[in-house]
């Protein structure tokens, strides 16, 4: 799914005619800002029924260099994690 067909998506289940596709992306997008804050913050996101996303840290290792197949180091490096919840596991 991608980003416009996300906003036609909630657009379409919103009740209200009054829900412009602008305000909707607003919305959209002001909602996962509000996320990479709190990730970034707390180190931690849940959402009930859907999931948890955390700070995951990735330890230094060494990798190659797929063009020219020489060894290199990889440095340590922190991502986010995502946990589904048993109730969006289960409905999968």
């Amino acid at each position: 799914m991608t980003k416009d067909e996300l906003i036609v998506a909630v657009m379409k289940s919103c009740k209200s005619d009054d829900l412009s596709k602008r305000l909707t992306t607003d919305i959209i997008d002001n909602t996962f800002d509000a996320i990479s804050k709190s990730i970034k913050k707390d180190k931690r996101f849940a959402y009930p029924s859907f999931g948890t996303f955390t700070v995951r840290n990735r330890k230094a290792r060494a990798g190659r260099n797929p063009q020219t197949g020489e060894a290199i180091k990889i440095k340590a490096s922190k991502t986010v994690g995502f946990k589904p919840s048993p109730t969006l596991k289960n409905s999968l």
